[in-house]
């Protein structure tokens, strides 16, 4: 169902790109161009802000699967005729807004589970790096093809693929532009797990189900110690760590948690 965005009052509108729908606690966000391959154009773009705007506010949502519409496509890449008309201040300024986008995407604070289900190539691999943990079907192939238009990826690419796959091996992905299947994906940890196309999504609501039973402060505050501290060094990541695991103990979820364990019962957690 497509439900209508409203945590920006001047944003309010029918998505014509990007579904939403929620349904127990989980929001299933799909990029909505088939006929296209789901290539990522503005428009895409900006509707991808508006919804997981409104997704980080929602507190009745524990996860977010994404994915793309189709059998084909997770997302084919940008959107090559828009691209190709860009001149270099709106180059910059389409850069600007996709890694603002992905970025939020990344630090949402709840986890967002990639569904790759066909073709992520370009700014669509890019989409999934920035995602939580990324789940293949076993057709799937990912990418970043960039250098065979003389451009580069402007998404995060260079900066997400090599913390994610070390140095060397994102330095061949990047500049052969080759294309890697699935199974090679997860041989180098670019993608968790590849399942059958017909298991992907029932694979990705398993992990949010786990997920969506265990603490929420405690899950969004592990995300953060994770994101932030790949930008620490070890010290300082280990003190952030130290602060987020004090923060936790005075949480009621920490109460809860510790108790429902002594008494042998499952816990009740409320996110506070």
């Amino acid at each position: 169902m497509l439900i209508r965005v409203h945590s920006r009052p001047n944003l309010v509108g029918i998505m014509e790109n990007v579904k939403l729908e929620k349904k127990n606690q989980i929001a299933y966000v799909t990029i909505d161009r088939p006929k296209v391959l789901n290539a990522l154009n503005m428009a895409t773009m900006q509707e991808l802000w508006q919804v997981f705007s409104e997704l980080k506010d929602d507190q009745q949502v524990r996860v977010v699967i994404l994915t793309g519409s189709g059998e084909k496509a997770f997302v084919a890449g940008a959107d090559i005729n828009e691209l190709a008309r860009n001149n270099p201040v709106e180059a910059k300024a389409y850069t600007h807004k996709g890694q603002a986008t992905l970025d939020l995407i990344e630090n949402l604070g709840k986890p967002v589970i990639a569904c790759v289900n066909g073709f992520a190539l370009g700014g669509g691999c890019e989409v999934a790096l920035a995602c939580s943990m990324r789940l293949a079907s076993k057709a799937a192939r990912l990418g970043q093809p960039e250098v065979k238009l003389g451009i580069m990826p402007g998404y995060g690419g260079s900066q997400r693929l090599p913390r994610l796959v070390g140095t060397g091996l994102a330095m061949q992905i990047l500049l052969t532009g080759e294309m890697i299947t699935a199974q090679e994906a997860h041989r180098i940890g670019l993608v968790n797990e590849v399942v059958p196309a017909s298991q992907l999504l029932s694979r990705a609501e398993e992990i949010a189900q786990k997920i969506i039973s265990m603490a929420p402060l405690a899950i969004q505050y592990c995300m953060e110690a994770v994101n932030q501290g790949m930008n620490m060094t070890l010290q300082e990541g280990l003190f952030l760590e130290a602060a987020l695991f004090g923060i936790c103990s005075a949480t009621e979820d920490k109460k809860e948690g510790t108790t429902a364990f002594l008494e042998k019962r499952a816990a009740n957690f409320q996110g506070r």
